[in-house]
């Protein structure tokens, strides 16, 4: 997929963008969420594909519509002139990266072979798309090692390092913020349990003096505790779910597009991770509720029964 630098120009205003040049058996999956108006670039048998495919930030910018016709300018550094190019507008789509948007048009790979004289055949480069992106670092060392001297590979995230940098401070501010609430979590689960051991002291102590052992007390506790842990645990789950499918069909939470690169908060449920998060949220809560149950150890049967 080659990229060259043009010029767009509608009417008086003129924008500079690259263009990507693709053959007819491209795979537009990758894009069919961000495209917002028209269709992908069609392409016949006998010539070139006038079809062009521009983002929405450059569409607004130069105040082009879907089905316009445009002047499309191809620059040739190397022999210092343009050769212009009538081009169709056949859609128009946003990704919702700026950078990404104001700086890439896609059309037709036999437009620049014919523009720049290539041979038959003849490209800029290659694209890649991997199943996990978090090989590709893996797979770029692979290529540059298989590569010829004069070839060389990039990952995206060596292109576009700033918005890799962000989705890295992200991933800090989510740690940071569930570190915290699992902390206040805990402390009030075990200021919840304190509380109630505390105002049973005259049950602890009469239950001892009946012979009861510190573990059959313990074990009053933690099921009491336990019961209130899975109500939260079921009341959370049910209303995190709600909100989740509900964001899902209707989008309802807003996002500053130009600041986090989407302009509604993304939900993907994951049904596994669902469950182990309700699992490890039980198991937490019941060795969190297990430190406030030594104090039953403590307490001596003859002064708890006068506890007042």
């Amino acid at each position: 997929m080659p990229q060259n630098l043009l010029w767009l120009k509608k009417n008086k205003e003129i924008e500079g963008v690259l263009f990507k040049g693709v053959e007819s058996n491209y795979n537009f999956n990758n894009l069919q969420s961000f495209l917002k108006q028209g269709s992908f670039p069609k392409f016949n048998d006998s010539s070139y594909s006038r079809d062009i495919l521009l983002s929405q930030p450059v569409a607004n910018e130069l105040q082009i519509q879907l089905n316009d016709s445009i002047n499309v300018y191809f620059i040739n550094q190397q022999q210092g002139k343009a050769s212009v190019r009538r081009l169709h507008v056949c859609g128009i789509f946003k990704t919702g990266i700026d950078e990404y948007d104001k700086t890439f048009a896609i059309g037709d790979l036999r437009l620049l072979q014919q523009v720049y004289n290539w041979q038959h055949g003849e490209i800029g480069g290659y694209e890649i798309f991997l199943k996990d992106y978090k090989n590709m670092d893996t797979m770029n060392y692979r290529l540059y090692d298989m590569l010829p001297q004069a070839w060389i590979s990039r990952t995206i995230k060596q292109i576009y390092p700033n918005i890799f940098d962000w989705l890295q401070i992200q991933d800090v501010n989510r740690n940071v913020i569930f570190t915290v609430m699992a902390i206040v979590a805990i402390i009030n689960l075990i200021t919840c349990l304190l509380i109630l051991i505390l105002e049973r002291t005259r049950m602890t102590g009469i239950l001892k003096a009946l012979g009861c052992r510190d573990w059959t007390i313990q074990k009053i506790f933690l099921y009491h505790a336990n019961m209130i842990a899975v109500r939260g645990i079921i009341i959370g789950l049910v209303a995190g779910l709600g909100i989740c499918i509900l964001q899902q069909q209707t989008g309802f939470i807003k996002m500053n597009e130009a600041a986090y690169y989407v302009s509604e908060a993304p939900v993907y449920i994951i049904w596994w991770q669902v469950i182990a998060v309700c699992v490890a949220t039980l198991l937490v809560c019941f060795l969190a509720l297990l430190i406030p149950t030594w104090l039953v150890k403590t307490v001596r049967p003859v002064k708890a029964i006068q506890f007042r």
